[in-house]
């Protein structure tokens, strides 16, 4: 046989699509803490997207793609009165979700935020409740929803535990886009075989270039990659309900699968078996809409900001002590363009704890960033790596995010040394992070909805039981626009 043919003969799928394949359709969780930390997650993340909805750059982009287009039957978004087709209902929700860079945070070997799959996950409940219901069958439950969510993180926060997708220069919204293909090939009731199909369409599909996220081109997609994903990702399980078929070598395949071509050639380990892990350590945004790994720098700065608030003329430099994934993602000089910018930039963020004792939304847009004393302060910043955060950064029982600040003035004094390892939305600090998570949700709530709408639904949300048996449909009426 002549050397240049090659032998078409059709593999077995690839271990890690399997694998995949068999936790989310056979696996039962039995965690309850898993269960209680998904509805924090549940509450927390479409708090997020509520907020989202008090900025116009964020609106304007949702609704259908054609103007005037109905939809019988479709999918809901909170805090709008937009019905739309499952994928863009999908996208919606997945873009109000992370466009204040506000919901939880996975930070591993890759980084991400898992909550960005209840996008499509909350989309694909909502229109098979509405379906079964026509149908004189039974919605979904909110249980189911949150079962979900904690197997959607739990692929997204495996995978990224020792794969580093930022370093061959991908973005993590890859890992959404495939935790939720899995998750939602289960809700739409997919086989084994279909599960694996669609879960190979994720993979061969052109993944996103971090190039938003980074200097000098950080932009607003940032804000709606995720949504894009886990709306793609639902359409990829709805051309495979329609029988397309798969790519069983996706991952392995020589020269055309995407290790040879987009992973330089290394394989994904998996160094823990897909339980209800990442559910029950994600970490929660709580007290600052910032980049993960600046959150406790934000927080030393707002512990010094009484002690130097009246001398920042007499500042000569403010050291910050980081770990080596802040450095690479969010530490840059010179001009910050765009809100996206900003909230991507440690020194910028550190500034305006520095100068306000706080942090909010607002403070990334143009007219907070215009203060001259921000630039001056971001002049006189010191980044360093400390290799002992660098380490504990990434070990199982920590995965501390730890910043510290120091500040020397131009007398020769000094502030004490300010440390804070584990951010308030940390595993470590849940007691005293989760009546600030539900404050948190309370007032995003408020920012779209009445009084007595929002009382109806922390009181659906604050108890578990309550929640688990309260069906979709129950629970998308009350999140829509009143």
């Amino acid at each position: 046989m002549s050397g240049n043919v090659e032998t078409n003969v059709r593999p077995n799928p690839d271990d890690v699509l399997v694998k995949i394949a068999d936790y989310v359709l056979d696996n039962q969780i039995e965690s309850e803490e898993a269960y209680n930390t998904a509805r924090y997650c549940l509450m927390d993340t479409l708090g997020c997207g509520l907020l989202a909805l008090t900025f116009p750059d964020c609106v304007k982009l949702l609704g259908p793609y054609v103007e005037g287009t109905e939809v019988p039957g479709g999918v809901r978004v909170p805090g709008t009165k937009h019905v739309l087709d499952p994928v863009k209902g999908a996208w919606d929700i997945g873009a109000i979700i992370r466009w204040l860079d506000f919901n939880d945070t996975w930070l591993a070997a890759e980084w991400g935020h898992p909550s960005d799959n209840l996008g499509g996950i909350l989309a694909t409940a909502d229109y098979l409740s509405q379906k079964n219901i026509s149908e004189g069958k039974d919605p979904l439950l909110m249980k189911d929803v949150l079962t979900y969510m904690i197997k959607a993180h739990e692929i997204q926060g495996i995978l990224a535990l020792e794969n580093s997708f930022n370093r061959v220069g991908l973005d993590h919204v890859v890992l959404v886009k495939v935790a939720s293909t899995a998750v939602i090939s289960a809700m739409l009731g997919l086989n084994k075989e279909q599960t694996i199909d669609a879960l190979s369409q994720a993979w061969v599909d052109g993944q996103s270039l971090r190039t938003y996220r980074h200097a000098p081109n950080a932009g607003p997609r940032k804000s709606w990659a995720a949504g894009d994903a886990t709306s793609r990702a639902l359409q990829l399980v709805l051309l495979t309900q329609k029988g397309q078929i798969g790519y069983p070598s996706v991952l392995t395949t020589p020269t055309w699968g995407f290790y040879d071509v987009q992973f330089k050639g290394e394989q994904f380990s998996l160094p823990r078996e897909f339980t209800s892990y990442v559910m029950e350590n994600v970490l929660f945004k709580i007290s600052f809409p910032a980049e993960f790994h600046a959150q406790t720098s934000v927080e030393a700065a707002v512990i010094l900001h009484k002690e130097i608030k009246d001398r920042i003329d007499e500042i000569e430099t403010v050291e910050i002590t980081t770990h080596e994934s802040a450095i690479r993602i969010i530490s840059k000089e010179g001009t910050l363009n765009n809100p996206a910018d900003r909230d991507h930039c440690i020194q910028y963020m550190t500034a305006i704890g520095l100068l306000k004792g706080d942090l909010v939304a607002e403070d990334y847009e143009d007219d907070v960033a215009s203060d001259p004393r921000i630039d001056e302060l971001r002049s006189k910043m010191v980044i360093k790596e400390d290799e002992r955060y660098t380490k504990e950064y990434l070990e199982e029982d920590k995965r501390s995010i730890a910043n510290a600040i120091v500040i020397h003035f131009k007398d020769g004094s000094s502030t004490e040394q300010v440390e804070v390892e584990y951010p308030i939305g940390h595993r470590r600090r849940r007691e005293q992070g989760i009546p600030l998570l539900i404050e948190k949700f309370k007032a995003n709530l408020g920012t779209q909805f009445s009084e007595n709408r929002t009382k109806e639904i922390l009181s659906m949300c604050e108890d578990q039981s309550t929640l688990e048996n309260s069906s979709v449909i129950d629970f998308m009426n009350l999140m829509i626009a009143e």
